[in-house]
Protein backbone atom coordinates (compact mmCIF):
# COMPACT_ATOMS: atom_id res chain seq x y z
CA UNK A 1 0.00 0.00 0.00
CA UNK A 2 1.26 4.10 -0.67
CA UNK A 3 0.06 7.21 -0.39
CA UNK A 4 -0.35 8.83 -3.88
CA UNK A 5 -0.81 11.88 -4.57
CA UNK A 6 -2.34 12.79 -7.87
CA UNK A 7 -2.30 16.70 -9.21
CA UNK A 8 -4.67 16.17 -12.29
CA UNK A 9 -6.91 13.75 -9.79
CA UNK A 10 -10.28 14.87 -11.43
CA UNK A 11 -8.72 14.86 -15.32
CA UNK A 12 -9.04 12.17 -18.08
CA UNK A 13 -6.29 10.06 -16.83
CA UNK A 14 -6.55 11.07 -13.21
CA UNK A 15 -10.32 10.20 -12.45
CA UNK A 16 -9.51 6.83 -13.60
CA UNK A 17 -6.47 6.22 -11.59
CA UNK A 18 -7.66 7.24 -8.22
CA UNK A 19 -9.91 5.04 -7.66
CA UNK A 20 -7.79 2.34 -9.09
CA UNK A 21 -5.11 3.14 -6.60
CA UNK A 22 -8.06 2.91 -4.07
CA UNK A 23 -8.95 -0.25 -4.11
CA UNK A 24 -5.55 -1.67 -4.28
CA UNK A 25 -6.05 0.00 -0.80
CA UNK A 26 -3.96 2.80 -1.58
CA UNK A 27 -4.06 6.33 0.22
CA UNK A 28 -4.99 8.51 -2.82
CA UNK A 29 -4.73 12.36 -2.53
CA UNK A 30 -4.82 14.98 -4.99
CA UNK A 31 -5.42 18.47 -5.66
CA UNK A 32 -8.82 20.36 -6.90
CA UNK A 33 -9.57 23.74 -7.77
CA UNK A 34 -13.02 23.55 -6.34
CA UNK A 35 -14.84 22.94 -2.88
CA UNK A 36 -17.13 20.65 -4.59
CA UNK A 37 -14.59 18.56 -6.31
CA UNK A 38 -13.36 17.87 -2.96
CA UNK A 39 -16.08 16.81 -1.46
CA UNK A 40 -17.18 14.36 -4.13
CA UNK A 41 -13.48 12.89 -3.73
CA UNK A 42 -14.29 12.48 0.09
CA UNK A 43 -17.38 10.21 -0.34
CA UNK A 44 -15.46 8.06 -2.41
CA UNK A 45 -12.70 8.11 0.52
CA UNK A 46 -10.09 10.11 -0.98
CA UNK A 47 -8.42 13.35 0.48
CA UNK A 48 -8.26 16.59 -1.75
CA UNK A 49 -6.53 19.56 -1.19
CA UNK A 50 -8.33 22.85 -2.77
CA UNK A 51 -5.51 25.00 -5.10
CA UNK A 52 -4.65 26.65 -8.09
CA UNK A 53 -1.44 24.96 -9.64
CA UNK A 54 -0.75 28.20 -11.21
CA UNK A 55 -0.49 30.41 -8.66
CA UNK A 56 0.37 27.73 -5.75
CA UNK A 57 3.87 28.55 -4.39
CA UNK A 58 6.12 25.74 -3.88
CA UNK A 59 6.53 25.82 -0.33
CA UNK A 60 2.54 25.53 -0.10
CA UNK A 61 2.56 22.51 -2.75
CA UNK A 62 5.37 20.92 -0.68
CA UNK A 63 2.91 21.40 2.23
CA UNK A 64 0.27 19.22 0.06
CA UNK A 65 2.58 16.64 -0.65
CA UNK A 66 4.42 15.92 2.63
CA UNK A 67 3.69 12.36 4.17
CA UNK A 68 3.29 10.75 0.06
CA UNK A 69 5.56 7.98 -1.34
CA UNK A 70 4.40 9.13 -4.99
CA UNK A 71 3.37 11.85 -7.02
CA UNK A 72 1.46 11.44 -10.32
CA UNK A 73 1.43 14.30 -12.40
CA UNK A 74 -1.79 13.90 -15.02
CA UNK A 75 -2.22 17.72 -15.54
CA UNK A 76 -2.17 19.14 -18.68
CA UNK A 77 -3.87 21.75 -21.08
CA UNK A 78 -4.23 19.11 -24.02
CA UNK A 79 -2.68 21.67 -26.41
CA UNK A 80 -5.26 24.65 -25.22
CA UNK A 81 -3.84 27.97 -24.76
CA UNK A 82 -0.50 28.86 -24.38
CA UNK A 83 -1.12 30.60 -21.32
CA UNK A 84 -2.59 27.46 -19.31
CA UNK A 85 0.40 25.32 -21.65
CA UNK A 86 3.15 27.38 -19.96
CA UNK A 87 1.42 27.33 -16.49
CA UNK A 88 0.71 23.66 -16.06
CA UNK A 89 2.24 21.55 -18.70
CA UNK A 90 5.46 23.37 -17.85
CA UNK A 91 6.14 25.69 -15.03
CA UNK A 92 3.33 23.55 -13.37
CA UNK A 93 5.73 20.63 -13.64
CA UNK A 94 8.66 22.36 -12.72
CA UNK A 95 6.60 23.86 -9.53
CA UNK A 96 5.89 20.17 -8.21
CA UNK A 97 9.28 18.75 -9.31
CA UNK A 98 11.02 21.17 -6.95
CA UNK A 99 7.92 21.00 -4.32
CA UNK A 100 8.97 16.91 -3.90
CA UNK A 101 12.43 17.52 -3.28
CA UNK A 102 11.45 19.76 -0.41
CA UNK A 103 8.54 17.62 0.63
CA UNK A 104 11.32 14.37 0.26
CA UNK A 105 8.80 12.35 -1.99
CA UNK A 106 11.36 10.83 -4.44
CA UNK A 107 9.06 8.41 -6.56
CA UNK A 108 7.39 11.04 -9.30
CA UNK A 109 5.56 9.87 -12.25
CA UNK A 110 4.85 12.21 -15.33
CA UNK A 111 2.09 11.44 -18.16
CA UNK A 112 3.22 13.05 -20.97
CA UNK A 113 2.66 12.49 -24.67
CA UNK A 114 4.69 10.28 -27.61
CA UNK A 115 6.77 12.83 -29.47
CA UNK A 116 5.66 12.36 -32.95
CA UNK A 117 1.91 12.26 -32.03
CA UNK A 118 0.22 13.79 -34.94
CA UNK A 119 3.20 14.35 -37.03
CA UNK A 120 0.63 13.67 -40.40
CA UNK A 121 -1.33 16.77 -38.94
CA UNK A 122 -0.81 20.29 -39.72
CA UNK A 123 -1.35 21.05 -35.13
CA UNK A 124 -1.32 24.58 -35.44
CA UNK A 125 1.15 26.72 -33.49
CA UNK A 126 -0.33 26.51 -29.85
CA UNK A 127 -0.62 22.57 -30.21
CA UNK A 128 3.37 22.52 -31.51
CA UNK A 129 4.12 24.77 -28.38
CA UNK A 130 2.35 22.38 -26.30
CA UNK A 131 4.55 19.33 -27.57
CA UNK A 132 7.89 21.44 -27.19
CA UNK A 133 6.49 22.30 -23.66
CA UNK A 134 5.78 18.71 -22.83
CA UNK A 135 9.25 18.09 -23.94
CA UNK A 136 11.08 20.67 -21.95
CA UNK A 137 8.84 19.26 -18.97
CA UNK A 138 10.35 15.41 -19.94
CA UNK A 139 13.61 16.57 -20.13
CA UNK A 140 13.64 19.12 -16.55
CA UNK A 141 12.53 15.96 -14.62
CA UNK A 142 14.82 13.45 -16.19
CA UNK A 143 17.78 15.51 -14.77
CA UNK A 144 15.98 15.85 -11.79
CA UNK A 145 17.57 13.41 -9.04
CA UNK A 146 14.12 12.05 -7.76
CA UNK A 147 12.94 8.19 -8.71
CA UNK A 148 11.22 9.77 -11.52
CA UNK A 149 9.44 7.67 -14.17
CA UNK A 150 7.43 9.49 -17.73
CA UNK A 151 5.07 7.58 -19.36
CA UNK A 152 3.90 8.43 -22.92
CA UNK A 153 0.87 7.23 -24.32
CA UNK A 154 0.09 7.55 -27.57
CA UNK A 155 -3.48 9.41 -28.78
CA UNK A 156 -5.70 9.38 -25.84
CA UNK A 157 -9.70 7.89 -26.44
CA UNK A 158 -12.38 7.31 -24.21
CA UNK A 159 -14.02 3.83 -23.48
CA UNK A 160 -13.63 0.53 -21.81
CA UNK A 161 -9.98 -0.40 -21.62
CA UNK A 162 -8.90 -4.12 -23.23
CA UNK A 163 -6.57 -4.67 -20.45
CA UNK A 164 -3.65 -4.75 -22.67
CA UNK A 165 -0.97 -2.88 -23.73
CA UNK A 166 2.20 -2.08 -25.61
CA UNK A 167 4.97 -0.76 -23.36
CA UNK A 168 8.38 -0.31 -23.86
CA UNK A 169 11.46 2.26 -24.63
CA UNK A 170 9.84 2.93 -27.80
CA UNK A 171 6.49 2.72 -29.32
CA UNK A 172 4.58 3.17 -32.61
CA UNK A 173 1.85 5.97 -32.20
CA UNK A 174 -1.74 5.11 -32.62
CA UNK A 175 -4.37 5.50 -29.82
CA UNK A 176 -5.02 4.03 -26.33
CA UNK A 177 -8.22 4.35 -23.92
CA UNK A 178 -7.24 6.76 -21.00
CA UNK A 179 -8.62 3.45 -18.51
CA UNK A 180 -5.69 1.10 -19.78
CA UNK A 181 -3.36 4.45 -19.75
CA UNK A 182 -4.38 4.64 -16.27
CA UNK A 183 -4.47 0.88 -15.01
CA UNK A 184 -0.60 0.75 -16.68
CA UNK A 185 0.34 3.53 -14.40
CA UNK A 186 -1.21 2.12 -11.16
CA UNK A 187 0.53 -1.08 -12.12
CA UNK A 188 3.91 0.78 -12.83
CA UNK A 189 3.72 2.61 -9.41
CA UNK A 190 3.24 -0.51 -7.68
CA UNK A 191 6.62 -2.08 -9.24
CA UNK A 192 9.45 -0.15 -7.02
CA UNK A 193 11.77 -1.69 -9.76
CA UNK A 194 10.86 0.42 -12.65
CA UNK A 195 12.40 3.78 -12.40
CA UNK A 196 14.51 6.77 -14.10
CA UNK A 197 12.94 5.22 -17.19
CA UNK A 198 10.76 6.45 -20.21
CA UNK A 199 8.46 4.19 -21.57
CA UNK A 200 6.00 4.69 -24.10
CA UNK A 201 2.65 3.16 -24.51
CA UNK A 202 0.04 2.08 -27.28
CA UNK A 203 -2.78 -0.64 -27.74
CA UNK A 204 -1.60 -4.15 -27.90
CA UNK A 205 -2.10 -7.19 -27.07
CA UNK A 206 0.23 -7.87 -23.90
CA UNK A 207 -1.67 -8.15 -20.32
CA UNK A 208 -0.88 -5.07 -18.84
CA UNK A 209 0.53 -6.19 -15.72
CA UNK A 210 3.02 -8.74 -18.14
CA UNK A 211 3.81 -5.59 -19.82
CA UNK A 212 4.98 -4.05 -16.73
CA UNK A 213 7.16 -6.64 -15.45
CA UNK A 214 8.80 -6.81 -18.81
CA UNK A 215 10.06 -3.26 -18.26
CA UNK A 216 11.90 -4.33 -14.99
CA UNK A 217 15.99 -3.86 -15.68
Amino acid sequence: MADVFIIGITGGVGRLLAPKLHSRGDTVRGLVRRDDQQAELATQGMDARVGDLSSMTVDELAAAFRGADAIVFSAGSNGGSREVTKAVDGEGVAKAIAAAHLAGVERFALVSVLPESWRERDLGEEVEYYFAVKKEADIALSRSELNWLILRPSLLVDGPGAGAVSLGPAEFHGQITRDDVAATLAELLHEPRIGRQILELNTGSTPIEEAVRANVR
